[in-house]
Protein backbone atom coordinates (compact mmCIF):
# COMPACT_ATOMS: atom_id res chain seq x y z
CA UNK A 1 0.00 0.00 0.00
CA UNK A 2 1.29 3.37 -1.03
CA UNK A 3 0.39 6.96 -0.28
CA UNK A 4 0.50 10.24 -2.38
CA UNK A 5 4.22 11.88 -1.28
CA UNK A 6 5.01 15.36 -2.77
CA UNK A 7 8.32 17.47 -2.40
CA UNK A 8 7.66 20.79 -0.21
CA UNK A 9 8.62 23.07 2.62
CA UNK A 10 7.11 23.19 6.47
CA UNK A 11 6.32 27.36 5.22
CA UNK A 12 4.68 26.25 1.90
CA UNK A 13 2.35 23.61 3.55
CA UNK A 14 1.13 26.00 6.12
CA UNK A 15 0.36 28.65 3.49
CA UNK A 16 -1.99 26.21 1.92
CA UNK A 17 -5.80 27.00 2.75
CA UNK A 18 -6.82 24.45 5.48
CA UNK A 19 -9.93 22.44 4.08
CA UNK A 20 -12.98 22.48 5.55
CA UNK A 21 -14.23 20.07 7.63
CA UNK A 22 -17.44 17.79 5.85
CA UNK A 23 -20.11 16.31 7.75
CA UNK A 24 -20.40 12.48 7.58
CA UNK A 25 -22.82 10.96 4.99
CA UNK A 26 -24.89 8.12 4.41
CA UNK A 27 -22.61 5.03 3.26
CA UNK A 28 -23.40 4.54 -0.58
CA UNK A 29 -25.27 1.12 -0.89
CA UNK A 30 -23.41 0.30 -3.62
CA UNK A 31 -20.09 0.61 -2.23
CA UNK A 32 -21.24 -0.63 0.88
CA UNK A 33 -22.59 -3.83 -1.35
CA UNK A 34 -18.90 -3.59 -3.18
CA UNK A 35 -16.78 -3.63 -0.28
CA UNK A 36 -18.78 -6.50 1.58
CA UNK A 37 -18.40 -8.84 -2.01
CA UNK A 38 -14.90 -7.88 -2.16
CA UNK A 39 -14.02 -8.85 1.28
CA UNK A 40 -15.20 -12.35 1.05
CA UNK A 41 -12.42 -14.11 -1.03
CA UNK A 42 -10.31 -12.98 1.61
CA UNK A 43 -12.73 -14.42 4.26
CA UNK A 44 -12.97 -17.40 2.61
CA UNK A 45 -9.54 -18.37 2.23
CA UNK A 46 -9.32 -17.52 5.96
CA UNK A 47 -12.13 -20.19 6.83
CA UNK A 48 -13.63 -17.13 8.56
CA UNK A 49 -16.03 -18.09 11.51
CA UNK A 50 -18.14 -15.51 13.42
CA UNK A 51 -19.65 -16.31 17.28
CA UNK A 52 -22.82 -13.99 17.76
CA UNK A 53 -23.68 -13.66 21.70
CA UNK A 54 -26.76 -11.79 23.17
CA UNK A 55 -27.28 -10.04 19.12
CA UNK A 56 -30.92 -10.76 18.71
CA UNK A 57 -31.47 -7.73 21.36
CA UNK A 58 -30.22 -5.53 18.40
CA UNK A 59 -33.02 -4.76 16.41
CA UNK A 60 -32.53 -5.10 12.24
CA UNK A 61 -32.28 -1.34 11.69
CA UNK A 62 -31.85 0.03 15.19
CA UNK A 63 -28.11 1.56 14.99
CA UNK A 64 -25.07 1.03 17.26
CA UNK A 65 -21.33 1.85 18.42
CA UNK A 66 -19.85 -1.14 17.19
CA UNK A 67 -16.25 -1.37 19.26
CA UNK A 68 -13.59 -3.80 17.27
CA UNK A 69 -9.91 -4.43 18.57
CA UNK A 70 -7.30 -3.64 15.79
CA UNK A 71 -4.95 -6.33 14.61
CA UNK A 72 -4.52 -6.16 11.04
CA UNK A 73 -5.64 -5.22 7.96
CA UNK A 74 -8.38 -8.05 7.60
CA UNK A 75 -10.49 -6.17 10.32
CA UNK A 76 -11.93 -3.80 8.12
CA UNK A 77 -13.07 -6.95 5.34
CA UNK A 78 -14.41 -8.93 9.10
CA UNK A 79 -16.80 -5.60 9.98
CA UNK A 80 -17.99 -4.77 6.03
CA UNK A 81 -19.34 -9.00 5.83
CA UNK A 82 -20.42 -9.32 9.13
CA UNK A 83 -22.34 -6.01 9.63
CA UNK A 84 -23.90 -6.01 5.85
CA UNK A 85 -26.41 -4.37 4.94
CA UNK A 86 -26.30 -2.23 8.29
CA UNK A 87 -25.12 1.14 6.97
CA UNK A 88 -21.97 2.00 9.31
CA UNK A 89 -19.50 4.73 9.65
CA UNK A 90 -15.83 4.16 10.19
CA UNK A 91 -14.30 6.36 12.34
CA UNK A 92 -10.56 6.15 10.34
CA UNK A 93 -6.81 7.97 10.14
CA UNK A 94 -6.95 10.82 8.39
CA UNK A 95 -3.91 9.78 5.83
CA UNK A 96 -6.62 7.37 4.80
CA UNK A 97 -8.06 9.92 2.95
CA UNK A 98 -5.02 11.42 0.74
CA UNK A 99 -5.21 10.93 -2.77
CA UNK A 100 -8.94 9.46 -2.29
CA UNK A 101 -11.00 11.43 -0.33
CA UNK A 102 -13.99 10.74 -2.31
CA UNK A 103 -13.87 6.88 -2.20
CA UNK A 104 -13.46 6.96 1.28
CA UNK A 105 -16.33 9.11 2.21
CA UNK A 106 -18.67 7.21 -0.06
CA UNK A 107 -18.01 4.12 1.94
CA UNK A 108 -18.84 6.21 5.04
CA UNK A 109 -15.29 6.92 6.54
CA UNK A 110 -15.12 9.96 9.17
CA UNK A 111 -11.71 11.30 9.33
CA UNK A 112 -9.82 11.88 12.78
CA UNK A 113 -5.64 12.00 13.81
CA UNK A 114 -4.40 9.70 16.20
CA UNK A 115 -4.52 10.38 19.63
CA UNK A 116 -4.62 14.42 19.10
CA UNK A 117 -8.31 15.63 21.07
CA UNK A 118 -10.93 16.88 18.35
CA UNK A 119 -13.97 18.14 19.53
CA UNK A 120 -15.50 17.80 15.74
CA UNK A 121 -15.03 14.38 15.80
CA UNK A 122 -17.64 14.08 18.76
CA UNK A 123 -20.27 15.96 16.68
CA UNK A 124 -19.60 14.06 13.92
CA UNK A 125 -20.24 11.10 15.60
CA UNK A 126 -23.38 12.13 16.68
CA UNK A 127 -24.37 13.51 13.71
CA UNK A 128 -23.85 10.31 12.12
CA UNK A 129 -25.73 8.66 14.77
CA UNK A 130 -28.58 10.90 15.98
CA UNK A 131 -29.38 12.23 11.79
CA UNK A 132 -27.94 9.96 9.62
CA UNK A 133 -29.33 7.07 11.55
CA UNK A 134 -25.95 5.23 11.10
CA UNK A 135 -24.20 2.71 13.43
CA UNK A 136 -20.58 3.43 14.04
CA UNK A 137 -17.46 1.31 13.54
CA UNK A 138 -14.59 2.39 16.30
CA UNK A 139 -11.03 1.25 16.70
CA UNK A 140 -10.96 2.55 19.94
CA UNK A 141 -7.32 1.39 20.74
CA UNK A 142 -6.59 3.54 17.36
CA UNK A 143 -2.96 1.28 16.63
CA UNK A 144 -2.09 -2.41 15.99
CA UNK A 145 -0.50 -3.64 18.99
CA UNK A 146 3.12 -4.67 18.18
CA UNK A 147 3.28 -7.60 20.60
CA UNK A 148 0.60 -9.30 20.14
CA UNK A 149 -0.09 -8.28 23.79
CA UNK A 150 0.00 -4.87 24.93
CA UNK A 151 -2.85 -2.73 23.62
CA UNK A 152 -2.30 0.92 23.51
CA UNK A 153 -4.55 2.49 26.22
CA UNK A 154 -8.37 2.99 25.48
CA UNK A 155 -9.08 7.11 25.77
CA UNK A 156 -10.66 7.93 28.79
CA UNK A 157 -13.42 9.58 27.00
CA UNK A 158 -14.40 6.39 25.26
CA UNK A 159 -17.15 5.91 28.40
CA UNK A 160 -18.40 9.87 27.76
CA UNK A 161 -19.03 9.29 24.41
CA UNK A 162 -21.18 6.16 24.91
CA UNK A 163 -23.14 8.10 27.20
CA UNK A 164 -23.26 11.14 24.43
CA UNK A 165 -24.37 8.83 21.31
CA UNK A 166 -27.09 6.91 23.71
CA UNK A 167 -27.16 3.98 21.28
CA UNK A 168 -26.26 -0.19 22.15
CA UNK A 169 -22.64 -0.63 22.70
CA UNK A 170 -21.67 -3.91 20.80
CA UNK A 171 -18.21 -5.68 21.02
CA UNK A 172 -16.00 -7.34 18.16
CA UNK A 173 -13.36 -9.03 18.70
CA UNK A 174 -10.89 -10.92 16.22
CA UNK A 175 -8.59 -14.37 16.53
CA UNK A 176 -5.78 -15.25 14.57
CA UNK A 177 -6.23 -11.84 12.47
CA UNK A 178 -2.83 -10.75 14.49
CA UNK A 179 -0.81 -14.02 13.55
CA UNK A 180 -2.01 -13.78 10.23
CA UNK A 181 -0.59 -10.25 9.39
CA UNK A 182 1.30 -9.15 12.38
CA UNK A 183 2.38 -5.32 11.63
CA UNK A 184 6.24 -6.13 12.76
CA UNK A 185 6.09 -8.51 9.73
CA UNK A 186 5.76 -6.44 7.03
CA UNK A 187 2.87 -7.06 5.11
CA UNK A 188 3.69 -10.72 4.48
CA UNK A 189 0.72 -13.00 5.13
CA UNK A 190 0.83 -16.47 6.95
CA UNK A 191 -1.50 -19.59 6.62
CA UNK A 192 -3.87 -18.86 9.67
CA UNK A 193 -7.94 -19.25 10.08
CA UNK A 194 -9.61 -15.99 11.69
CA UNK A 195 -12.44 -15.82 13.61
CA UNK A 196 -14.44 -13.60 15.07
CA UNK A 197 -17.19 -12.77 18.24
CA UNK A 198 -19.47 -9.99 18.66
CA UNK A 199 -21.51 -9.45 21.49
CA UNK A 200 -24.08 -6.98 22.33
CA UNK A 201 -22.63 -5.27 25.41
CA UNK A 202 -24.71 -2.47 26.55
CA UNK A 203 -28.62 -1.05 25.55
CA UNK A 204 -29.39 2.52 25.89
CA UNK A 205 -31.20 1.95 28.93
CA UNK A 206 -28.06 0.55 30.94
CA UNK A 207 -26.15 3.50 29.61
CA UNK A 208 -28.30 5.43 31.11
CA UNK A 209 -28.35 4.10 34.60
CA UNK A 210 -24.01 4.07 34.35
CA UNK A 211 -21.51 6.11 35.29
CA UNK A 212 -18.80 7.38 32.68
CA UNK A 213 -16.35 5.19 34.81
CA UNK A 214 -18.39 2.11 34.63
CA UNK A 215 -19.07 2.26 31.44
CA UNK A 216 -15.05 2.09 30.86
CA UNK A 217 -14.68 -0.71 33.57
CA UNK A 218 -16.80 -2.40 31.79
CA UNK A 219 -15.31 -2.22 28.17
CA UNK A 220 -11.59 -2.45 29.16
CA UNK A 221 -11.63 -6.25 29.81
CA UNK A 222 -12.77 -6.87 26.28
CA UNK A 223 -9.72 -5.54 24.96
CA UNK A 224 -7.41 -7.04 27.02
CA UNK A 225 -5.27 -9.81 25.07
CA UNK A 226 -2.67 -11.66 24.44
CA UNK A 227 -2.34 -13.31 21.35
CA UNK A 228 0.73 -15.51 22.06
CA UNK A 229 -1.52 -17.38 24.66
CA UNK A 230 -4.21 -18.27 22.07
CA UNK A 231 -1.84 -19.36 20.00
CA UNK A 232 -0.60 -22.12 22.36
CA UNK A 233 -3.97 -22.76 23.36
CA UNK A 234 -5.21 -23.38 20.12
CA UNK A 235 -1.78 -25.36 18.92
CA UNK A 236 -1.86 -22.54 16.11
CA UNK A 237 1.90 -23.39 13.92
CA UNK A 238 3.39 -20.71 11.89
CA UNK A 239 5.27 -22.07 9.43
CA UNK A 240 6.12 -19.39 7.16
CA UNK A 241 9.69 -19.07 7.12
CA UNK A 242 9.79 -15.04 6.98
CA UNK A 243 7.77 -15.29 10.37
CA UNK A 244 10.66 -13.24 12.26
CA UNK A 245 11.48 -10.80 9.58
CA UNK A 246 11.11 -7.35 10.91
CA UNK A 247 10.50 -8.49 14.92
CA UNK A 248 13.53 -6.06 15.99
CA UNK A 249 11.56 -3.46 15.21
CA UNK A 250 9.81 -4.39 18.34
CA UNK A 251 12.49 -6.46 20.28
CA UNK A 252 15.04 -3.59 19.50
CA UNK A 253 17.19 -4.11 23.00
CA UNK A 254 19.36 -7.08 24.07
CA UNK A 255 19.20 -8.81 27.18
CA UNK A 256 22.25 -10.64 27.06
CA UNK A 257 24.54 -7.30 26.30
CA UNK A 258 21.41 -4.77 26.87
CA UNK A 259 22.46 -2.97 23.76
CA UNK A 260 19.64 -0.88 21.84
CA UNK A 261 19.37 -0.60 18.20
CA UNK A 262 22.03 -3.47 17.48
CA UNK A 263 18.82 -6.20 16.90
CA UNK A 264 18.67 -7.55 13.22
CA UNK A 265 15.81 -10.24 12.68
CA UNK A 266 15.24 -12.65 9.15
CA UNK A 267 13.88 -15.93 8.19
CA UNK A 268 13.14 -17.49 11.54
CA UNK A 269 15.54 -15.68 13.92
CA UNK A 270 16.72 -12.69 15.90
CA UNK A 271 19.68 -11.72 16.93
CA UNK A 272 22.26 -8.98 18.45
CA UNK A 273 25.25 -7.53 16.18
CA UNK A 274 26.71 -6.61 19.21
CA UNK A 275 27.01 -10.05 21.32
CA UNK A 276 26.43 -12.62 18.49
CA UNK A 277 23.23 -13.55 20.58
CA UNK A 278 20.66 -15.54 18.68
CA UNK A 279 17.22 -16.49 18.94
CA UNK A 280 14.74 -18.47 17.05
CA UNK A 281 11.15 -17.92 16.31
CA UNK A 282 9.70 -21.76 16.87
CA UNK A 283 6.27 -22.50 14.98
CA UNK A 284 4.55 -22.16 18.04
CA UNK A 285 5.33 -18.58 18.14
CA UNK A 286 7.63 -19.62 21.44
CA UNK A 287 11.28 -18.20 21.64
CA UNK A 288 14.32 -20.47 21.35
CA UNK A 289 18.20 -19.30 22.09
CA UNK A 290 20.34 -21.11 19.83
CA UNK A 291 22.80 -21.69 22.47
CA UNK A 292 23.19 -20.00 26.54
CA UNK A 293 21.20 -18.56 28.35
CA UNK A 294 17.13 -18.51 27.20
CA UNK A 295 16.39 -14.84 28.60
CA UNK A 296 12.28 -15.27 27.24
CA UNK A 297 10.54 -17.97 26.04
CA UNK A 298 7.97 -15.42 24.26
CA UNK A 299 7.73 -12.15 22.36
CA UNK A 300 5.18 -10.74 25.01
CA UNK A 301 7.75 -11.61 27.81
CA UNK A 302 10.45 -9.52 26.17
CA UNK A 303 8.60 -6.56 25.20
CA UNK A 304 7.20 -6.50 28.99
CA UNK A 305 10.65 -6.57 30.38
CA UNK A 306 11.85 -3.68 27.41
CA UNK A 307 8.72 -1.79 28.64
CA UNK A 308 10.33 -1.98 32.85
CA UNK A 309 13.92 -0.78 31.43
CA UNK A 310 12.49 2.16 29.79
CA UNK A 311 10.27 3.14 32.72
CA UNK A 312 13.56 2.44 34.78
CA UNK A 313 15.20 5.15 32.48
CA UNK A 314 12.64 7.74 33.10
CA UNK A 315 12.33 6.93 36.95
CA UNK A 316 16.05 7.89 37.09
CA UNK A 317 16.17 10.66 34.64
CA UNK A 318 17.88 8.90 32.15
CA UNK A 319 15.09 8.98 29.28
CA UNK A 320 16.12 10.25 26.00
CA UNK A 321 15.09 9.76 21.99
CA UNK A 322 17.36 12.42 20.24
CA UNK A 323 16.99 11.26 16.70
CA UNK A 324 17.78 12.30 12.95
CA UNK A 325 14.41 12.07 11.41
CA UNK A 326 12.87 12.50 7.42
CA UNK A 327 9.80 14.64 8.13
CA UNK A 328 6.88 14.16 6.11
CA UNK A 329 3.80 16.40 6.73
CA UNK A 330 -0.06 16.23 6.87
CA UNK A 331 -2.40 18.76 6.20
CA UNK A 332 -5.26 17.88 4.30
CA UNK A 333 -6.26 15.24 1.70
CA UNK A 334 -4.08 15.99 -1.48
CA UNK A 335 -0.86 14.78 -0.30
CA UNK A 336 1.42 13.86 2.03
CA UNK A 337 4.58 16.89 2.38
CA UNK A 338 8.33 15.66 2.53
CA UNK A 339 9.49 19.05 3.84
CA UNK A 340 12.98 17.76 4.44
CA UNK A 341 15.06 16.62 7.08
CA UNK A 342 15.09 17.49 11.23
CA UNK A 343 15.68 15.85 14.64
CA UNK A 344 13.28 14.29 16.71
CA UNK A 345 13.41 14.35 20.68
CA UNK A 346 11.39 13.32 23.76
CA UNK A 347 11.83 12.91 27.35
CA UNK A 348 10.39 13.71 30.80
CA UNK A 349 9.41 17.11 29.16
CA UNK A 350 7.51 16.02 25.58
CA UNK A 351 8.35 15.88 22.12
CA UNK A 352 10.26 18.35 19.97
CA UNK A 353 10.54 18.44 16.63
CA UNK A 354 12.65 20.67 14.57
CA UNK A 355 13.94 21.18 10.61
CA UNK A 356 17.12 21.50 9.95
CA UNK A 357 16.43 24.95 7.99
CA UNK A 358 15.06 26.30 10.96
CA UNK A 359 11.43 27.04 9.35
CA UNK A 360 10.01 24.20 12.15
CA UNK A 361 9.80 24.08 16.13
CA UNK A 362 6.73 21.82 17.19
CA UNK A 363 6.74 20.65 20.61
CA UNK A 364 4.27 18.72 22.42
CA UNK A 365 3.60 18.71 26.43
CA UNK A 366 3.66 15.21 28.21
CA UNK A 367 0.03 15.67 28.66
CA UNK A 368 -1.14 16.38 25.73
CA UNK A 369 -0.45 12.46 24.69
CA UNK A 370 -1.48 9.38 26.54
CA UNK A 371 -0.07 7.90 24.30
CA UNK A 372 1.52 8.11 20.48
CA UNK A 373 0.92 7.26 17.02
CA UNK A 374 4.21 5.80 16.04
CA UNK A 375 3.82 2.91 13.65
CA UNK A 376 6.22 0.18 11.42
CA UNK A 377 6.55 -0.12 8.08
CA UNK A 378 4.10 2.93 7.41
CA UNK A 379 2.85 3.04 3.89
CA UNK A 380 5.82 0.49 3.18
CA UNK A 381 8.16 3.86 4.10
CA UNK A 382 9.42 2.54 7.31
CA UNK A 383 9.06 2.96 10.76
CA UNK A 384 7.56 5.74 11.92
CA UNK A 385 6.57 8.16 14.69
CA UNK A 386 3.65 10.28 14.21
CA UNK A 387 3.18 13.65 16.69
CA UNK A 388 0.84 17.16 15.60
CA UNK A 389 -2.07 18.66 16.52
CA UNK A 390 -5.78 19.44 15.20
CA UNK A 391 -3.37 21.86 12.47
CA UNK A 392 -1.25 19.24 11.27
CA UNK A 393 0.43 16.31 11.28
CA UNK A 394 3.97 15.16 11.17
CA UNK A 395 5.76 11.40 10.41
CA UNK A 396 9.12 11.14 11.39
CA UNK A 397 11.23 8.40 10.05
CA UNK A 398 14.52 7.71 11.47
CA UNK A 399 17.63 8.38 8.99
CA UNK A 400 19.84 5.96 11.45
CA UNK A 401 19.15 2.33 12.46
CA UNK A 402 18.07 2.85 16.00
CA UNK A 403 14.32 1.09 16.05
CA UNK A 404 13.16 3.38 18.25
CA UNK A 405 9.02 3.47 17.00
CA UNK A 406 7.87 0.71 20.26
CA UNK A 407 10.06 2.63 22.64
CA UNK A 408 8.58 5.81 21.81
CA UNK A 409 5.60 4.78 22.55
CA UNK A 410 5.93 3.28 25.65
CA UNK A 411 7.54 5.82 26.92
CA UNK A 412 5.34 7.81 26.11
CA UNK A 413 2.55 5.86 27.55
CA UNK A 414 5.02 6.32 30.99
CA UNK A 415 5.58 9.65 31.15
CA UNK A 416 1.63 10.42 30.16
CA UNK A 417 0.65 8.56 33.91
CA UNK A 418 3.46 9.87 35.77
CA UNK A 419 3.66 13.53 35.30
CA UNK A 420 -0.40 13.42 35.50
CA UNK A 421 0.08 11.44 38.95
CA UNK A 422 2.93 13.79 40.23
CA UNK A 423 1.01 16.94 39.27
CA UNK A 424 -1.73 15.74 41.44
CA UNK A 425 0.78 14.59 44.23
CA UNK A 426 2.29 18.54 43.85
CA UNK A 427 5.16 17.25 43.32
CA UNK A 428 5.55 19.40 39.69
CA UNK A 429 3.59 22.71 38.79
CA UNK A 430 0.95 22.27 36.23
Amino acid sequence: MKIKTVSSTYKSVMAMKKEERKKPLRPNPVFRTLLCVLSWPTLKKTHFRLEKIGMDRLKKKENALFLMNHSSFIDLKIASSILYPRPFNIICEADGFVGKEGLMRAIGCIPTHKFVSETVLVKDMMYAARNLKNSILLYPEASYSFDGTTPTPLPESLGKMVKLLKIPVVMIETFGAFHRDPLYNRLQLRKVDVSAKMEYLLSPDEINKMSVEDINALIAPHFSFDHYLWQKDNGIKIREDFRADGLSSVLYKCPHCLKEGDMESSGTTIKCTSCLKEWSLEEDGSLKAVEGEEYFTSIPSWSRWERREVEKEIDEGRYLVDVRVKILMERGTKAIYDIGNGRLTHSINGFRLTSDDNTLDFRRHPLDNYTVASDLYWYEKGDMISIGDTEKVFFCFPLEKCDVAAKVRMATEYIYKKVRREMKEGKIAK
